[in-house]
């Protein structure tokens, strides 16, 4: 990414080279320069469809003929400038890797292979060392057949669910890979997974995503992958206990869906085990890991026809087949810091049952990379804290379980507490709505006064009264809310210092989401990197 000019408006009609002429003559750069040129990032301004027409904003990446004049053109027009376009973890080419388990103490294991997990064994696989993974859950061909089975009406497997197996809980999801972090890693990320199948357009639109039904195969070419270059993986595998001694994990035992056990002598330890792992947060625990409660979200899904969301956006220009089917991203924070926001918004997508414990009813979105269905969704929600839930340890984790298992009560099963709108506003719930749901358990009428605190739903009430004067599709009363949105982060935090070790116990690496330190696939995913290379220092020398 040698410069980046950004911030360059194209019409619907503009092609990419009139684009790239565009940002290069903005930039004052002579196109007899140009060595090469291509288009880094898109997006769509609609803000101002009724008066001025919508137009896309590129980002547009040059290269320069002369190398040496690169620094200087971009600080001449206050331009991005990296001299690098690779994006490897340079700092693991300057360690000088001890690949003998027996000289490390053992294996390092990796707990969990969503993003983080996943990512952390690729680059620890592919620079010699072995990593050896546990996944409570399954692989994603068999952990697709149990979620299908579970969503039809089936049995729930607390270990294979939309939580646990392979891929995380982001591979029945949207795929979303958009971030707010700044690190060059987010691009590496974006590139290996291109590597093994994602669409190459996620390297240049503002917002990427891939798919349920792309992810499921990328998660089986990463692990693939890892195995081919010494890696091993588990699935079917839970993480038990820890033993740990002189502030280290000196093993970990492990236990397999027919429980046989398995006791590991390692190295080093990493607890990548996403938001959802309640058990396993517990265990550790009692095993003497520092962990504190963190503040995080509930709520619901809120369900509009697509067609909705794109003319709330779009106005006239709905329909348009050179946009991309319409999302939003909105926000209201009230003088007392109260918060109600939406999130993972899935258009032209369902909203999915998402338990992981037994008892309880958990709702998600998930959209397939055309997104095509009719409808779109996405979550609203409030923040909670300790004054909603209380200061212990796990108290948040409890107020969610609390939460889902009122809503299980409520409609005597995994069927979804759902209402419109209108009836919600009004403390009448009912279905009479414009949209028809899509959670596959089916749903049912229901008071969320009963499932949620006071504090919870009047909050979501006033985020809808704020958001319908924003976007035409939030007035409608007849949209369909499912209830209980409870996975949105999670709920404690593993502390960790500045080698991304947990804190008093040296080996000992709390990685990604679960452990409070990302949101979302590439997030989690960059963690897991930094991780990876933050052991491989912990194990030689930099040179």
């Amino acid at each position: 990414m040698p410069i980046l000019i950004p911030q360059i408006k194209g019409e619907l009609s503009d092609s990419r080279d009139e684009i790239i002429e565009k940002a290069v003559r903005s930039a004052g750069i002579k196109q007899s320069d140009v060595s090469s040129a291509d288009i880094y990032k898109i997006s769509v301004d609609a803000r101002k469809h009724d008066k001025n027409g919508i137009h896309f904003v590129y980002s547009v990446m040059v290269s320069l003929k002369d190398k040496s004049r690169e620094q200087f053109e971009a600080d001449r027009n206050k331009l991005t400038y990296s001299p690098d376009a690779s994006f490897f973890p340079d700092m693991m080419k300057k360690v000088r890797r001890v690949n003998d388990k027996e000289k490390r103490g053992g294996r390092i294991v990796i707990a969990g292979f969503g993003p983080a997990g996943m990512f952390c064994a690729l680059v620890l696989a592919e620079n010699g060392y072995e990593p050896i993974v546990v996944e409570r859950g399954s692989a994603v061909d068999e952990r697709v057949k149990k979620v299908s089975a579970f969503w039809n009406g089936g049995e729930l497997d607390e270990n294979t669910n939309v939580q646990f197996g392979e891929g995380g809980a982001g591979t029945f999801s949207d795929g979303k890979l958009t971030t707010r972090i700044k690190d060059p890693l987010c691009r590496y990320v974006l590139e290996r997974l291109v590597g093994f199948g994602a669409p190459e357009e996620i390297l240049s639109r503002a917002k990427p995503h891939i798919g349920t039904d792309k992810l499921t195969g990328i998660v089986k070419s990463l692990r693939e992958r890892i195995i081919e270059v010494g890696g091993e993986v588990h699935f079917d595998t839970r993480l038990d206990g820890i033993t740990v001694s002189d502030g280290r994990v000196k093993s970990v035992r492990c236990v397999d869906s027919g429980g046989d056990i398995m006791d590991i002598e390692c190295s080093c330890l990493v607890a990548a085990i996403g938001h959802s792992a309640r058990d396993t947060a517990e265990m550790l625990i009692r095993s003497g890991v520092v962990i504190e409660q963190k503040p995080f979200a509930v709520g619901v899904r809120i369900e509009h026809k697509q067609s909705a969301v794109d003319e709330s956006l779009y106005g006239k220009y709905a329909g348009d087949e050179r946009l991309p089917k319409g999302e939003y991203q909105m926000s209201y924070t009230q003088k007392d810091g109260q918060s109600c926001y939406t999130f993972c918004m899935c258009p032209g997508g369902v909203v999915v049952p998402a338990a992981s414990e037994s008892g309880g009813v958990v709702v998600n979105g998930m959209s397939e990379f055309a997104r095509s269905g009719e409808n779109a969704n996405s979550a609203l929600v409030t923040a909670v804290n300790a004054s909603s839930f209380g200061s212990g340890i796990l108290d948040g984790m409890e107020f969610a379980r609390k939460i889902e298992r009122r809503a299980f009560a409520e409609t005597g099963g995994y069927f979804a507490p759902a209402t419109s709108v209108k009836g919600f506003l009004e403390g009448r719930p009912s279905l009479d709505c414009s949209v028809s749901p899509t959670y596959a358990r089916g749903v049912k009428a229901a008071d969320f006064e009963k499932i949620f605190p006071s504090n919870v739903t009047d909050m979501l009430k006033k985020g809808l009264s704020v958001f319908a004067k924003r976007m035409k599709c939030f007035g409608d009363g007849g949209a369909l809310l499912t209830a209980p949105e409870t996975r949105t982060s999670s709920p404690i935090r593993i502390v960790r210092g500045e080698r991304l070790n947990a804190v008093g116990i040296e080996n000992l690496y709390p990685c990604g989401e679960g452990a409070g330190y990302a949101g979302g696939i590439t997030s989690s995913a960059v963690d897991g990197i930094k991780t990876a290379i933050s052991i491989a220092e912990s194990f030689g020398a930099i040179e």
